[in-house]
């Protein structure tokens, strides 16, 4: 009996462990994990969510989400944080690369020098390391987090590695994350770079909620500034509301302001109980003076003594005059105190050309470029590139030329005009120039020709022959219809990566030079940024006299001819020769008919343009480079150069002249 009992004692206290209850995988039910639940399932909802929209049903952080912020009050610090959701696949292949480089640029660092990422456990962080790592990912998450008084934390570093802390204990996971401190707006703020993979094993994709990208992370970090730096006393809050009351952007007050009203009207009548808190009183004042102040811009109504009409299409013009009043401010910033007329509404009708005053990224979250250049015309435009530009392509200091989609050229109506029955010929063209006393016909036609392939590539025009395109009687009207069918923002073109004081004294054709030669070309304005292209033209007219390649005769100027393929051959040969002795490998220029044929290696910025190096094996020549051929890099193309006009040849079925 005794024998038996021990053996049922024995068996009652056998550990007998059942089928897994989870799912499959590395994951572990934490700590953490179970007490938010519970505290869920008690009934916990976070502040400010009545009335809101359901709370999320998947991703991770859902349930913190919904406890996040709890002990948030009307005096907590205040945060913003942008989000973005990005699918690299969709974004492009230049995307990650393009946005780590910006986040990194130069000027953005307390004491203006470039900023440095860093990460969870490094002051220094490899970022081509991180886009390493990520190539796999499906996604990524990018934030830009601005603490309102940021300037009051002693390290943004320690803050924004306590807030990715906490978001990682929020999220159930390890996060990989890279980040930048910029301290070169008015409002300090963070950039932080995470990837799209959790701590599940490989192919695990992060998914985060809804409800914790919207609300939860920014509770989080209001908690965390609050902790840090106290809550915001009474006088902090009347004064933060107070400058919001004459801004030309939407703000807090005009929230509170699209709350209160009713069928668009707003009533501020004082009435008892009415308005909670100690500051009631106060904060209705300042609502009447917001409304005052909308009232002056045309964006609100009153009616009486107490009540407005808030009008239509408010809030998209408040948020647009918030943008107008950023770009303002880069401009500003760009011109270093050069005084110019702004032109910010990137007017889709006109050309613009200039030097690069700044560039970067428009509202830092996305990958949607802008540049800030100061024209010819006199003035500094705030341009957008079409959103498949390189900006690393664009140095600062450089020429471009910004050409608007919509945009009727000079050269189509010349094309329509020299076009006979239908056929223009490049040829004709060459005898009319020439019998106008043109400085350099071949470069004028060139450019002709340059528009017309661009024209062939769309189908609007035929290339018959060499020189020779069938052009269409409606050829303008054609040109219209495809610019109106194209995305906003302007076609870029890099015309010099030179500054402009090193183009005055440069071996090879520059652009000033193609501003002396080329018939047609805009004229500079008599102020700002012409004004200074005026002189260097002068300066660059003294360089080729001494060169003997112009001849001053009273006002008047007398160029060589064919000016500009003389400079060209000439900044090619001595290049040619350097890259020989760099290389140990002969260099061979290329005459005009030849067909060149090789291994295309790299592209050679000169001040001429930018040049393929083609190695047949023996040696290498170089050939007017053109975006089409960057992509068979490595690969063997051929090139045929007919009167300065490059046919590539890529395969038995593909070519592209240009």
């Amino acid at each position: 009996m005794a024998a038996r009992k021990d053996g049922l004692e024995e068996g009652r206290f056998r550990i007998r462990p059942g089928a897994p209850k989870s799912r499959p995988g590395p994951r572990s039910s934490r700590l953490v994990s179970q007490v938010l639940k519970e505290v869920s399932r008690a009934g916990a909802t976070a502040s400010g969510n009545k009335g809101m929209r359901p709370a999320s049903t998947f991703g991770r952080g859902r349930v913190a989400s919904g406890i996040a912020g709890q002990r948030l009050g009307r005096n907590a610090r205040r945060v913003v944080i942008k989000s973005r959701f990005v699918v690299l696949r969709k974004a492009g292949a230049r995307s990650v690369s393009t946005h780590l480089r910006y986040i990194e640029r130069d000027g953005t660092t307390r004491d203006g020098q470039k900023g440095r990422a860093y990460g969870a456990d490094t002051d220094t962080a490899d970022l081509q390391a991180f886009e390493v790592r990520g190539k796999g990912d499906r996604h990524q998450f990018r934030f830009i987090v601005s603490v309102e008084d940021a300037g009051e934390l002693e390290d943004l570093r320690d803050y924004t590695r306590t807030l990715m802390a906490r978001m990682a204990v929020d999220l159930e996971t390890r996060l990989d994350w890279v980040a930048v401190d910029h301290w070169d707006t008015d409002n300090p703020h963070t950039h932080v770079v995470l990837r799209g993979r959790s701590d599940e094993g490989r192919g695990a994709d992060l998914v985060i909620a809804p409800d914790y990208m919207a609300h939860g992370m920014r509770r989080r970090a209001s908690e965390l500034a609050t902790e840090w730096l106290g809550p915001r006393t009474e006088l902090e809050m009347r004064q933060s509301q107070q400058r919001e009351v004459d801004q030309q952007r939407w703000t807090g007050l005009d929230r509170q302001l699209q709350r209160q009203a009713v069928a668009d009207v707003v009533d501020l009548t004082e009435r008892p109980g009415r308005i909670q808190g100690p500051l009631g009183t106060q904060r209705l004042n300042l609502l009447r003076a917001r409304l005052q102040r909308l009232e002056t811009m045309a964006l609100a109504e009153r009616l009486d003594a107490h009540r407005w009409r808030l009008l239509p299409r408010m809030e998209q013009t408040l948020t647009a005059m918030g943008e107008r009043g950023d770009i303002l401010r880069t401009m500003h910033r760009a011109m270093k105190g050069e005084q110019r007329e702004l032109v910010t509404d990137a007017q889709t009708g006109v050309a613009v050309e200039g030097r690069i005053a700044a560039k970067g990224l428009d509202g830092e979250l996305h990958d949607k470029p802008y540049l800030v250049v100061d024209g010819i015309d006199g003035r500094a435009h705030y341009l957008r590139p079409q959103a498949n530009t390189d900006l690393a392509e664009l140095p600062v200091g450089g020429i471009v030329e910004g050409k608007p989609q919509a945009l009727e050229r000079a050269v189509d109506r010349t094309v329509l005009d020299l076009a006979r029955e239908g056929i223009y010929t490049t040829a004709h063209h060459r005898a009319q120039l020439l019998q106008a006393g043109d400085r350099d016909p071949q470069a004028t036609v060139e450019v002709h020709v340059r528009r017309l392939e661009a024209l062939r590539r769309k189908g609007v025009v035929e290339r018959v022959a060499d020189g020779v395109w069938a052009v269409p009687p409606d050829l303008l009207q054609k040109v219209q219809q495809l610019g109106a069918q194209k995305v906003a923002g302007h076609a870029v073109e890099l015309r010099s990566y030179l500054p402009l004081e090193q183009q005055i004294h440069a071996v090879g054709s520059t652009w000033l030079d193609r501003g002396l030669v080329v018939s047609g070309s805009p004229q500079p304005a008599a102020q700002g940024f012409g004004a200074q292209v005026r002189e260097a033209m002068s300066r660059r007219v003294d360089f080729l006299v001494g060169e003997g390649l112009a001849e001053r005769r009273g006002q008047r100027v007398i160029l060589a001819r064919d000016l500009l393929m003389t400079l060209r051959d000439r900044e090619l040969a001595v290049v040619g020769q350097q890259l020989q002795r760099e290389m140990g490998r002969t260099w061979r220029p290329v005459r005009d008919g030849e067909t060149v044929s090789g291994v295309y290696r790299q592209s050679v910025q000169l001040a001429s343009g930018r040049f393929a190096m083609l190695d047949d094996g023996a040696g290498f020549c170089l050939v007017p480079w053109r975006p089409v051929i960057e992509p068979h890099i490595g690969k063997q193309i051929q090139a045929l150069i007919k009167t300065g006009v490059v046919s590539w040849n890529f395969g038995k079925h593909r070519s592209a002249s240009l």
